[in-house]
C-alpha cells in the first residue's frame, strides 16, 4: 500500500465517520475522531454485515483494500449513537 493509498482510505473515513456522528446527532470530536469512528464503523457495520448475511454495498479498493462505505456509515451511527446514549447516562448520575 502505497502513501497516498493510505492517505486517501484515511480520507474516506473521516467523511464517513464525519457523516454517522451527524446522523447519530452525536459529534465525538474533530479530524482524527472521525477516522478513528469510520474505522469503527466500518468494522462493525462488516460484522453486522456478515451476521445478517447482507450484501457489500458501495465498497471501494484503494491500494488492494476494500472500505465498504454504506457499512460504514451505518457501523459509525450506530457506534456514536451508543457513545452518546452512554455518554448521556453517565452525565446524569
Amino acid at each position: 500500500m502505497t502513501l497516498i493509498s493510505f492517505l486517501l482510505l484515511l480520507i474516506i473515513a473521516a467523511i464517513c465517520g464525519a457523516i454517522g456522528q451527524s446522523i447519530a446527532g452525536y459529534n465525538l470530536g474533530g479530524c482524527i475522531i472521525s477516522i478513528v469512528v469510520g474505522f469503527i464503523g466500518a468494522w462493525l457495520g462488516l460484522w453486522i454485515a456478515e451476521e445478517f448475511r447482507l450484501p457489500l454495498l458501495w465498497s471501494v479498493t484503494i491500494g488492494g483494500r476494500t472500505f465498504p462505505i454504506i457499512w460504514s456509515i451505518i457501523g459509525a451511527t450506530l457506534f456514536s449513537s451508543i457513545i452518546g446514549f452512554v455518554g448521556r447516562a453517565m452525565k446524569e448520575d
